[in-house]
């Protein structure tokens, strides 16, 4: 589905439905350098059980038009544009790593219009090491290759996965290679990292939600380790799931985040 949020097209999967904006909402936020697809899974199965879906491509990212978000402040107002543009009033907010910051900021800054958050792979802060950012701004392809590998843990190798013909990896790298290769205009890799980096509001951000709160950690998680979130789940006293997988947890244990978010949005 296209939406005109802002002046620019933005594009929104709705799973496979016709969307409805009288059903409950979700709203689904991808991370850096990815789009909507990463979460294909999740956004067809509450299509198909009585929510309606807008798994957005951030500004500049998929099939949105850019420029991407100066900050996650101003991406977090965006997702609210969003909203209006469909006709919602309420959703539920689900985001993976920098989509986290930004389903945070949106809850944050729209108490009344989240009825449930749900952060996966998140932290706070998300601090970027300098070596990454340097690589990023040098040498983008080898930054990807770095994130990718730290992304995944050993579930996603032969034979650990379960997903016969699946390349968790190839696919991922991919997926960045022409979300990077999309936003002619600059080095989009690099502006999403700095986002990420950039972001010190998180805990006052989690002290105006309002919402039942639900932070999803990868044990093996390597880029945003459990460690790294735990001052965010107190602020929001967020119930916490542990899934025995690594950052990119919607390819690495799709049915066990389908079960719990399942759980979560249920309860509202």
């Amino acid at each position: 589905m296209e939406l005109i949020v802002l002046n620019r097209r933005v594009y929104a999967y709705t799973g496979g439905k016709p969307f409805d904006a009288a059903l409950p909402c979700v709203v689904f936020l991808h991370g850096a350098l990815h789009d909507h697809s990463v979460f294909t899974l999740l956004a067809r199965s509450f299509a198909h059980s009585g929510f309606s879906v807008l798994a957005l491509d951030l500004p500049a990212h998929g099939r949105s038009e850019g420029p991407p978000p100066e900050s996650i402040e101003a991406a977090g107002a965006w997702v609210l544009a969003c909203l209006d543009a469909a006709g919602v009033q309420q959703a539920a907010f689900v985001g993976h790593s920098m989509g986290s910051l930004i389903a945070l900021e949106a809850a944050a800054q729209a108490p009344d219009r989240a009825w449930h958050l749900a952060l996966l792979g998140t932290a706070a802060p998300m601090g970027v090491s300098p070596a990454l950012l340097g690589t990023a701004a040098s040498d983008p392809v080898a930054a990807m290759r770095m994130v990718n590998t730290f992304s995944h843990s050993g579930i996603a190798a032969k034979p650990g996965y379960p997903g016969p013909g699946a390349w968790l990896h190839g696919a991922n790298q991919a997926l960045m290679e022409r979300t990077q290769a999309g936003w002619l205009d600059g080095n989009l890799f690099l502006k999403d990292f700095e986002l990420c980096n950039g972001y010190a509001n998180a805990l006052q951000a989690a002290a105006k939600v309002r919402c039942t709160s639900t932070v999803v950690i990868g044990a093996l998680d390597q880029m945003t380790p459990a460690r790294s979130a735990k001052a965010l789940m107190e602020a929001l006293k967020a119930r916490t799931v542990a899934l025995n997988c690594g950052h990119a947890m919607m390819q690495e244990d799709p049915e066990g985040l389908r079960a719990c978010l399942g759980g979560a949005l249920v309860q509202g």
